[in-house]
């Protein structure tokens, strides 16, 4: 399974690490991750997501249907 938030579609970022004689090399700067139990309140039942914790802090604001229709998510395959 890939390492991508199911609501915001976040990924991985490639990205240097700069040592300190400045040399370069590569790396990949991995989304912060989480796997949670969110209730549903119109599908009156939970739906478990793996999610940002960027996208947790905005779920608490918009709520789980407003940010699954924003990303054309359909609850009931959770």
């Amino acid at each position: 399974m890939s390492r991508i938030c199911d609501l915001t579609g976040k990924k991985a970022n490639n990205a240097y690490a700069v040592s300190h004689s400045h040399r370069r090399t590569k790396k990949l700067q991995g989304v912060n991750l989480q796997e949670r139990r969110i209730w549903w309140a119109e599908g009156k039942r939970w739906v478990r997501l793996r999610i940002s914790t960027k996208a947790i802090k905005t779920l608490e604001k918009k709520g789980l249907a407003a940010m699954a229709k924003e990303a054309g998510i359909d609850l009931r395959k959770f």
